[in-house]
């Protein structure tokens, strides 16, 4: 009971000294202290708190389970056409940042920097360079975005290929690759570039030399990391400053070659985690103390191809705790080559893979985030997309397949955050020199090692565009959840062609709630209720109007839900950022008490009664389930 009086007194302080008027989201709080900016328009009080590890979630200032939802920004920060920055512009940053929010659903990105970049010569920092990323950054944080930056590698360096080669690289900056004296770069008969990972022996070499600090290059790096850290502090407001979730040290890091008598589990434990432990200190220094490193295991430690997958999770780490967060990659290599999986996917396809990502975090005490996940949209493989991509949001949301959700929604598991590749403005309009060869411009798809996976493109208007279904993408998700979530569910109807997917239908049981949901979108959140004050929150699809969207809550019961104030307990509001977005508002009063919301656009206005039976068949379910 004296948690209950806490809250509803915070609450009856929150209504005193805020001016609301009915239908009009009260005032926005405060600027953050020791900002020097105004708050993101939008901005509730609850709103622009830095994110903390807590009980294996990430939190904000009130205790609530954050989910971060949205994509890397970009694969263009591998190209040389724009200097090793995501965008051309603040400008073009701008305008990818609103509509990542407005039409991708999005409300973080993973923002790729360039060690060659920031650090061309030995020793010295190209400050010109932060100064850009950091503005194009900014424009992110701005629109309400949060962002964790990534020293991004793949094939550890454009420089270890030549002007004919079959392949390019990017990371490392060319004084790091001549200090090495690599021979000659050959993968052999590759099919895909990522073979080049185990099968070039530049590659394999240079990636054994950074993790044995060969020529002192992995200090150099750290020193240009926490440089860069330092930058970002001292050039950003407090206010924007909160809203970077951490840093990821090292894109997708690999032995090269494994010292004799070495397993990937023992170089996990003996060369990579003292990596992130000194990048750990690193941050420490530059003024991170309070932002976890988002620290990636051997990249093939779940790779979905046995031949592939390796020992590893950084088993040996221990509890990693709020300093670090686990954050891996899953694509579906055999979706990808096109032989070992014929079909498409389907309902429940990676919720073993990403249930292992689950237990591995829980584990080791701490978040987890799939901070790249993607397949190829065009080419042999391109029509197994739209079934891939909705199975990997499936296991992003829950634990369970489809068929089995309503019957044992209570091994749901955490949803997990997750960032989608990628979100590159400039898909199929790029003017890239391969390996600085004028005889190979690349212009179609990503431009690198002909990969295509976008999630948009500039329309012919100079406007982004989705290239993948905004179904799909713009998903209902419980961006913020007042307590502990206990399941989540959405079904997003998204299409394959002209077929609809449909992979968790209402069941018959509950003939009231699949009559009200009908052929339409629905999601579900159970959750029990914390301590604090601050609402839960869903994103609202931009397809999802207030005037078209149904919830159905024990906190309450309404079709077209009108503008939150602190008197009603379901309301939608804007999200931060002023860039059109929406957010569903429930709060509750109460502490420890189960609680449920259905969110559908499937109704055109539902009767009084049936709303009343959907609810009374959603709290009976939800107390046989949740006793």
């Amino acid at each position: 009971m004296t948690s209950i009086r806490t809250r509803l007194l915070a609450v009856l302080v929150v209504l005193g000294g805020s001016l609301v008027t009915a239908g009009v989201p009260p005032a926005t709080a405060a600027t953050p202290p020791g900002s020097l900016r105004a708050t993101p328009p939008g901005s509730l009080w609850f709103d622009g708190a830095p994110l903390t590890v807590r009980g294996g979630r990430f939190t904000d200032g009130q205790g609530r389970e954050i989910v971060l939802r949205g994509y890397n920004v970009s694969g263009e920060a591998k190209l040389a056409e724009n200097g090793g920055l995501p965008f051309a512009s603040v400008a073009d940053a701008r305008e990818s940042a609103i509509a990542l929010r407005a039409v991708g659903g999005g409300n973080a990105v993973r923002f790729l920097l360039s060690w060659a970049r920031a650090e061309p010569v030995r020793g010295q920092v190209d400050t010109t360079y932060l100064a850009a990323a950091t503005e194009q950054m900014r424009a992110f944080l701005d629109a309400g975005i949060r962002v964790y930056p990534d020293f991004h590698q793949d094939l550890y360096s454009r420089h270890l290929f030549g002007p004919d080669s079959w392949y390019t690289g990017d990371g490392a900056p060319k004084w790091a690759v001549d200090a090495g004296s690599y021979p000659k770069e050959s993968c052999g008969i590759c099919l895909f570039w990522g073979q080049n990972i185990t099968q070039n022996a530049a590659v394999r070499g240079a990636q054994y030399d950074f993790w044995h600090d060969s020529y002192g290059i992995q200090d150099a790096f750290l020193d240009t990391a926490q440089a860069t850290m330092a930058y970002l502090k001292q050039h950003l407001d407090a206010g924007e400053f909160a809203g970077i979730t951490g840093f990821d040290p090292y894109n997708e890091p690999y032995a090269g070659t494994y010292d004799p008598g070495q397993t990937s589990r023992t170089w996990e434990r003996e060369l990579l985690w003292p990596f992130y432990e000194k990048f750990r200190a690193r941050m420490d220094a530059a003024g991170w103390q309070d932002k976890p490193a988002f620290v990636e295991p051997n990249l093939f430690w779940n790779a979905n191809i046995s031949t592939r997958k390796q020992e590893g999770g950084l088993l040996d780490a221990g509890t990693l705790g709020p300093g670090y967060v686990l954050s891996t990659h899953f694509y579906d290599q055999k979706a990808i080559s096109g032989i070992l999986m014929w079909g498409k996917a389907a309902d429940g396809q990676y919720a073993a893979d990403f249930a292992a990502v689950r237990d591995r975090a829980s584990a080791a005490g701490t978040a987890a985030v799939v901070s790249e996940f993607g397949h190829p949209l065009s080419g042999t493989v391109a029509d197994k997309a739209p079934t891939v991509l909705k199975a990997v949001y499936q296991a992003l949301d829950s634990r369970l397949s489809g068929a089995s959700w309503w019957d044992r929604p209570a091994g749901s598991g955490p949803v997990l955050s997750g960032t989608q590749w990628q979100w590159d403005l400039y898909s199929g309009r790029h003017h890239e020199l391969m390996n600085d060869n004028p005889g190979k411009v690349r212009t179609a798809g990503d431009a690198w090692n002909d990969e295509d996976l976008s999630a948009v493109r500039l329309d012919d208007s100079g406007h982004a565009a989705l290239r993948q279904d905004a179904r799909l993408l713009d998903r209902l998700y419980p961006s913020a959840t007042a307590g502990t979530t206990l399941a989540f569910t959405y079904e997003d109807r998204s299409r394959d062609g002209s077929t609809t997917l449909t992979w968790n239908p209402v069941p018959a049981t509950l003939s009231n709630v699949a009559k009200l949901v009908g052929a339409g979108r629905y999601g579900l959140l159970v959750w029990r209720s914390g301590d604090g004050t601050a609402p839960t929150e869903l994103h609202l699809p931009a397809s999802f109007p207030p005037a078209a969207t149904t919830v159905v809550s024990d906190l309450g019961t309404v079709h077209g839900p009108p503008a939150h104030t602190f008197a009603a307990p379901v309301g939608v509001a804007p999200e931060p950022g002023g860039t059109g977005s929406r957010r569903l508002l429930l709060t509750d009063a109460d502490s420890g008490a189960v609680h449920f919301a259905l969110v559908t656009d499937g109704a055109t206005a539902p009767p009084a009664d049936l709303l009343a039976a959907a609810r009374t068949e959603l709290a009976g379910w939800a107390a046989a389930r949740f006793p």
